[in-house]
């Protein structure tokens, strides 16, 4: 996968549930707008909040929220609403996106542990990086959460998983990429730039408050024959770049995690165990 793979639309920035640049027009569209509207700093909203973030009419809103209690989306919380259990059994049926979860998170939860910071595991959706985990002590002072998406340009994880990705020539595009932070790169024939430079140190990425203005962020791609299906990384808050030594260091721990998981993914042939 290419740069130039990644779609041209206008991107909506995160976090999630905010109102959009336009109206929604079809019943999907705004119940989407809905149920992305939760986040782990908000698991109940009120009929006021779910208006706000969203950005609907009130009378739709509330018109909605009653077929999406009917229909187990949604349910009654202390004070005003709540995600509902079909979503959660919707989300067991992700199977691919489980598997690699349930090998990974517990090599991520050590890793985590180990250098004391924030660690994430995502996988690549499109444009987006799809975050499958979020673990660390830290955790809720970093602004990602799981389910959440991020534009794949702007992150340590995204970068790491593109530069894996097969090589291909990038032309530079009409539109500029999102820009989420004065330090994005924006500019497709930059980041090519970018991830070639990527590529020339065994993919590892740095996020240098590209997503979040104060967070920092090291990650490496997940390989699997070759590929990078997914990737992990390390995330910090703080004013200024990660000094290199430190960057070096998380680099090799995550490299080593990331080939570990990489074994744990990988098909045993027959008979071995």
């Amino acid at each position: 996968m290419t740069v130039d793979a990644l779609p041209h639309a206008d991107h909506a920035t995160r976090p999630i549930g905010r109102c959009p640049a336009t109206a929604p027009v079809s019943m999907i569209e705004r119940m989407t707008l809905i149920l992305e509207a939760f986040d782990a700093a908000s698991p109940a909203l009120t009929l006021v909040e779910l208006c706000e973030r969203t950005g609907l009419p009130r009378s739709t809103v509330h018109r909605i929220l009653d077929q999406m209690i009917k229909l187990r989306w949604l349910a009654h919380a202390p004070g005003g609403y709540r995600l509902g259990s079909r979503t959660l059994e919707l989300g067991g049926l992700a199977a691919d996106h489980n598997e690699v979860r349930e090998a990974v998170s517990p090599l991520l939860h050590d890793l985590a542990h180990r250098a004391d910071m924030v660690g994430h595991l995502g996988v690549l959706d499109g444009r987006d990086v799809l975050y499958l985990d979020k673990v660390g002590r830290s955790g809720p002072t970093l602004p990602t959460r799981l389910g959440g998406r991020m534009p794949a340009h702007s992150t340590a994880l995204g970068k790491a998983m593109l530069a894996a990705q097969e090589r291909g020539v990038v032309a530079a595009a009409r539109e500029p990429l999102p820009r989420l932070t004065p330090r994005t790169i924006c500019d497709r024939v930059e980041l090519n730039r970018e991830l070639s430079r990527i590529r020339g140190r065994q993919c590892v990425a740095v996020d240098s408050e590209e997503s979040f203005t104060g967070v920092t962020c090291v990650a490496v791609p997940v390989r699997t024959r070759g590929s990078g299906v997914a990737a992990l990384s390390l995330s910090v808050r703080a004013g200024a770049e990660l000094p290199a030594l430190d960057t070096a260091r998380l680099a090799g721990l995550l490299v080593e995690v990331a080939q570990d998981c990489a074994r744990t993914l990988r098909p045993q042939p027959p008979g071995r165990h």
